[in-house]
């Protein structure tokens, strides 16, 4: 079988339509659009659906760029949320996944993938993508909190639902992460230094 070719490009306002692709009628997770981590808990409660798409497509629109839309093969069929650690009000405001210090980073705080294609490692070219796109940007340090599918509690287990929404830390470590802290027993923080 011949290997997929893979790109990962930001969200524009010209690539809305595959973002709507991507997450479908629902949004990714429910209604949320990526905006979980985005906006404070009770905006996320009040806006989650059409709000939280519209706030997206403003983005976009404004050339904010909030994310990454992987393609398999010309195809929509993923997508990471990277950028500013800042700019995720709910992460800057979180009691479990505070900063590890007060370097600035930029962070990745969601994937989507389309079932077609998972289990398939498109996390690692997603990851790969997300941190050439923050170098691009200036970035210095790539931050992550993914889950550790390789601790105790977890080992052997399989994702449930969306689990996984932040990452996986095995994708991580094969990208070159390594742990800068832990938010639990079973969910890393992890860094990437861009050289």
């Amino acid at each position: 079988m011949p290997k997929s070719k893979i790109e990962v490009l930001p969200l524009t306002i010209k690539r809305w339509d595959d973002m709507v692709s991507v997450f479908g009628e629902h949004g990714g997770y429910a209604g949320c659009w990526c905006m979980f981590w985005r906006l404070d808990r009770s905006d996320f409660k009040k806006l989650r659906g059409g709000g939280t798409k519209e706030i997206l497509r403003q983005m976009t629109e404004k050339k904010q760029e909030p994310g990454l839309i992987t393609y398999v093969d010309g195809k929509p069929a993923g997508w990471c949320s990277v950028g500013p650690r800042e700019n995720y009000l709910a992460l800057e405001n979180s009691r479990i996944l505070k900063r590890v210090d007060e370097k600035p980073v930029w962070s990745i705080v969601c994937f989507f993938v389309d079932k077609s294609v998972r289990k398939q490692g498109l996390m690692v070219e997603m990851l790969r993508g997300a941190v050439a796109y923050a170098k691009k940007h200036g970035a210095k340090i790539v931050e992550g909190y993914p889950i550790d599918m390789q601790t105790e509690k977890l080992a052997g287990q399989k994702l449930g639902s969306y689990a996984g929404y932040m990452g996986i830390a095995s994708a991580f470590r094969e990208v070159g992460f390594v742990e800068a802290g832990r938010a639990s027993e079973t969910q890393l923080i992890m860094r990437y230094k861009i050289k």
